[in-house]
């Protein structure tokens, strides 16, 4: 007779800490940037999904922009992935991790003139309950890095338990 360990459920197999590292991130948020930082950039609602093992963005721009990301923890790899797709039909595919209590994730984007354009993003949480989101974007393989969004996240509703 031949047994087999009996997989564990969802919900014990997303439940550890890893899995956690970005769930600063939820909740209802209004996003504010700026030169004084106080003009309202949009909204975003995180959500945890598919019984914890992943998170949902569902972000709309002030500008009627919108997009939606799912964001996992792959243990197979050890990395957070973030798969974006925006209204206007960019499709963005990043993976990091924490740096210090920042979650940083990098990717790249196809240019029209044929290269690549990398993309790093990070959101820190500060100390007020607010988070820093920051995207930035090199078009020289990484040596420079130039902020193309910043903006500060305040919470409308308190985080999903």
């Amino acid at each position: 007779m031949t047994t087999q360990a009996a997989k564990p459920p969802a919900l014990m197999r997303c439940a550890g800490p890893e899995h956690r590292q970005f769930d600063f991130w939820i909740g209802e948020w209004e996003v504010f940037g700026g030169p004084q930082g106080d003009r309202l950039l949009g909204s975003n609602r995180i959500e945890r999904s598919g019984n914890g093992c992943w998170l949902v963005e569902h972000w709309r721009g002030a500008s009627g922009n919108h997009g939606t990301s799912t964001n996992a923890w792959d243990a197979q790899y050890r990395v957070w992935r973030q798969f974006w797709v925006g209204g206007d039909g960019v499709v963005l595919r990043l993976e990091g991790g924490l740096q210090g209590k920042a979650m940083v994730m990098t990717g790249e984007l196809p240019k029209n003139d044929g290269g690549i354009q990398r993309q790093r993003i990070s959101w820190t949480p500060r100390d007020d309950g607010s988070l820093i989101q920051q995207w930035e974007t090199s078009d020289d393989d990484g040596t420079t890095w130039a902020t193309s969004f910043r903006g500060t996240y305040r919470r409308t509703t308190s985080a999903a338990d």
